[in-house]
């Protein structure tokens, strides 16, 4: 078929985006009474490469000189993250043409003789391809873009509004991103009235399966891109529905007319919070195993409360944003720490998770946090303030001196919790300390650590300076007794596994039994990979035999007693000892061959799996409805059969 219409020159053709972004930037900025703003196009030429033209036009206002800067780090993610890495080609010309000089002077920053120009154009290219949800990924099926990573910005004018417009390939239908749509724009073009909310702001393209619903007199969209012939978006989106609505009631208040949850099935995982949206990347795999699906349910969950807690509810050393410095505050436990102990509790009570599901999830982050050598040595506080430089940035030896701050933050929030409840005999809890702290510091008030202590006192009625100064304050142990007690709750005795010296399990040892104590599991402790067919050793963590004998992380494990060892052999070749044997490790390390000894000990015994104990009382049991919410039946998972399409509308 022909068409009738007539091309264009290809100067003209060239031109006509940008004149059309600036008219659009003027008519905009008249139209607000304001100053004027910038307005960038987005091409996709060819995504196969991983690029994105950018081209922005920059208002100066008369200047003779103006200064460009791009973030270096994005809000939710506290790590300096170097976004101008990805910036190639720097451009800048005049309306007419001429080039104009651009300086970089500093590792974000641009200076550009503007010569008094009203507005300059800037060009540069952007590779993505970094698969993850504080940077970028294009690719021939999609584009993922964050603010931050993005948008190179004049440096004073953060205040005013961002246009941008995406020119997208044929093969791609929509675009979907929580910026207000411009509606004489075309269908891919948006508005931010200011910096900050184009970070806010994630943009998705390709061809998405949006299924909508509404929650708390609110809209929302489950939006998911990539490979989704394995998901069921419609049952997902009604099991997030259940999720949106339990964390509306624990909050009472709903602060947005609009929310998206953009999931990206791209074989990769992840969240990112942000003020009406949240950025989620998972596995095509993820919806058909009830595990991993209640743990990307946990992560809605999680990356959703964050819209109250951290979005609106922040530390005050968060509440003015630097986006090229970083934001010390040793209340990050708070904001991420509590977040995590509500996720899992959250879909819980939502119907979704059975209650021993749910004291499966909770035992894991218990069993994590005894298990990590760094409790011992570095605080909760301490582990929120150097997260910039210690909780992104892991070395061999970091597990032995650092802590988590969500593991430790979601444990301590558990024993936090029922400290409260059991000084009120019941009647109050951490719920109420979050809905009291919300209405007396959210917004660009924050809280300071002491904030945070007084209000969960006051909420609690009693002194919890002796709590917070242990668990919070000091590393070391954490007390259970007093929630377990509360709860009725209990950890199961461990049972070792044992063997026989064939390395076939030990008939005699029943599954409810200890086995022969004879004959327990030998262990070295380390933690070791196949890489290319290489043992090679990750970790080692302190307090081990591994430790002991001077194992060190990097060392390919080559033979025990001269005898080699595979990759996928080293537990069945532990199975021919006992704990207490001495025996010969052969390594290579930097390519010198090692003898080392070790003595091997006996496998941890300790297990952290909490269950309702058998002679918990009927008061307790109430604690523990009162607290979770009643006993749900477990919620439908799809059959395994043919893939299921989405709404593709674009509603």
């Amino acid at each position: 078929m022909h068409s009738r219409s007539r091309a264009l020159p290809g100067s003209l053709q060239t031109a006509l985006p940008l004149v059309l972004a600036v008219l659009v930037a003027l008519l905009v900025t008249r139209s607000l009474g304001g100053a004027e703003g910038l307005s960038y196009t987005l091409a996709f030429a060819d995504p196969r490469t991983h690029v994105v033209e950018v081209t922005a036009v920059v208002p100066t206002d008369g200047r003779g000189e103006v200064e460009l800067f791009m973030a270096t780090w994005t809000p939710g993610s506290y790590l300096v993250r170097e976004y101008a890495r990805y910036i190639e080609n720097v451009t800048v010309t005049s309306p007419d043409g001429a080039a104009l000089d651009a300086v970089k002077v500093s590792k974000n920053r641009w200076k550009v003789a503007s010569a008094g120009h009203e507005r300059v154009t800037v060009r540069y290219r952007l590779h993505c391809r970094e698969l993850g949800v504080q940077s970028n990924w294009v690719d021939a099926e999609l584009a993922m873009l964050n603010g931050a990573p993005t948008f190179i910005t004049r440096s004073d004018a953060l205040d005013r509004p961002h246009e941008v417009r995406l020119e997208l390939p044929p093969s791609w239908r929509q675009s979907v991103t929580p910026l207000a749509r411009v509606e004489t724009g075309g269908p891919h073009h948006f508005r931010a009235p200011n910096y900050h909310v184009l970070v806010d702001s994630p943009i998705l393209a390709g061809n998405p399966a949006v299924f909508p619903f509404e929650a708390g007199g609110a809209s929302h969209l489950l939006v998911n891109l990539g490979d989704d012939a394995f998901w069921d978006g419609a049952a997902a989106a009604r099991d997030v529905e259940r999720v949106v609505v339990a964390t509306q009631e624990l909050w009472g208040d709903v602060p947005y007319e609009r929310y998206i949850f953009m999931n990206v099935i791209a074989e990769s995982g992840g969240g990112l919070e942000h003020d009406e949206s949240t950025l989620m990347l998972t596995s095509r795999w993820t919806y058909r195993s009830r595990k991993s699906y209640l743990g990307w349910l946990g992560l809605v969950s999680h990356e959703f409360f964050h819209t109250w807690n951290v979005r609106r509810l922040r530390p005050r050393a968060l509440s003015a944003l630097d986006y090229e410095s970083e934001r010390y505050t040793p209340s990050l436990w708070i904001a991420e720490g509590i977040t995590s102990y509500y996720d899992d509790l959250l879909v819980h009570r939502a119907g979704l998770s059975t209650r021993a599901e749910y004291l499966e999830r909770l035992s894991r982050s218990i069993e994590r946090l005894q298990k990590a050598p760094g409790r011992l040595v570095q605080s909760l506080s301490a582990s929120s303030h150097d997260t910039w430089i210690k909780f992104y940035r892991p070395h061999a030896n970091s597990q032995n001196v650092t802590i988590s701050y969500y593991t430790k933050g979601a444990v301590v929030a558990f024993l936090l919790d029922a400290r409260i409840q059991r000084a009120t005999a019941g009647k109050r809890s951490l719920d109420d300390v979050m809905r009291a702290l919300w209405k007396k510091h959210s917004g660009d008030r924050g809280y300071s650590p002491e904030d945070f202590r007084r209000v969960t006192t006051s909420i609690a009625g009693t002194d919890l300076t002796p709590f917070f100064a242990a668990a919070v304050d000091a590393p070391g142990e954490l007390d259970y007794a007093p929630a377990l007690e509360w709860f009725g709750l209990e950890f199961k005795k461990a049972t070792p596994e044992t063997r026989d010296t064939d390395g076939e399990k030990d008939p005699e040892a029943g599954d409810e039994t200890p086995g022969d104590p004879k004959k327990p599991k030998a262990w070295v402790g380390a933690v070791t990979r196949d890489s290319g067919g290489r043992l090679l050793v990750s970790r080692v963590p302190a307090n081990t035999p591994a430790f002991a004998a001077g194992l060190d992380a990097g060392d390919e494990i080559l033979a025990i007693d001269r005898y080699r060892v595979l990759p996928d052999g080293l537990e069945r070749r532990l199975e021919q000892y006992r704990p207490g044997d001495r025996v010969t490790l052969l390594v290579s390390r930097r390519g010198e061959l090692l003898e080392l000894g070790v003595t091997l000990g006996e496998a941890p015994r300790e297990t952290w799996k909490l269950a309702l104990s058998a002679k918990a009382s009927d008061e307790q049991k109430k604690r523990v409805d009162a607290w979770l919410g009643p006993e749900r039946a477990k919620a439908a998972k799809p059959p395994a059969g043919a893939p299921v399409s989405g709404d593709r509308s674009g509603r």
